[in-house]
């Protein structure tokens, strides 16, 4: 009886030391229309499903989505005291930079941005994973590249996670973009939750 109970101990006391990596997170996906539901409520979108399938698999971890259509690094970077305030998170998903490179932004500028953004959440302590994105190629083939090596370049220079595009599995699919050729539609944001749904999962350390 006393070995069961010195071993029942034990194991209580381990699960108190363990607990503090499963405790309370929460997570904020700092993005643009990709991310924001373009075309759609926000509940419709990527990051909402995702919402609501982790109320039920996850109810510990609060999803926000501090996305918004049109931003760009320059806007994230601009508002990013505000996110952090409000929201105290643990982690951040930034996925920034297309409406930079649809805009003819140099390499130089948004690099610069990127990086900022980054180093203002490290100093927190925060955990950061960054989207790749890509542009498409009408605008060049070297200013296409040029911005396409600033994700890695940056998230490698900061110890940063870099997370594979998401539009990459979904652009090559026309039955799931919207009439622009640009914006994932509604039938697409399931996808793009399944597909993101892991990397943001071991963001967190899950």
């Amino acid at each position: 009886m006393k070995n069961f109970l010195f071993k029942f101990a034990v194991i209580v006391a381990l699960l108190v030391l363990i607990r503090p990596v499963f405790a309370n997170g929460t997570l904020v996906v700092l993005g643009d229309s990709l991310s924001a539901g373009y075309g759609m409520s926000q509940k419709e979108s990527w990051v909402g499903i995702l919402q609501q399938r982790w109320s039920d698999s996850y109810p510990d971890i609060t999803l926000v989505n501090a996305s918004i259509s049109g931003d760009t690094t320059q806007g994230a970077l601009n508002r990013l005291n505000g996110v952090l305030k409000a929201h105290k998170p643990d982690a951040v998903f930034v996925e920034l930079g297309g409406n930079d490179g649809l805009r003819g932004f140099t390499p130089q500028t948004i690099e610069s941005n990127l990086r900022q953004i980054i180093e203002r959440l490290q100093a927190d302590d925060i955990k950061v994973a960054v989207s790749q994105i890509r542009i498409p190629p009408n605008y060049g083939a070297r200013y296409s590249n040029m911005f396409a090596d600033i994700f890695p370049t940056v998230t490698e220079s900061t110890d940063t996670l870099l997370i594979p595009f998401f539009m990459e599995q979904i652009a090559i699919k026309p039955e799931l973009m919207q009439n622009d050729g640009i914006h994932p539609n509604r039938e697409a944001q399931d996808d793009i939750a399944d597909i993101m749904e892991p990397h943001l999962l071991d963001l967190l350390g899950r």
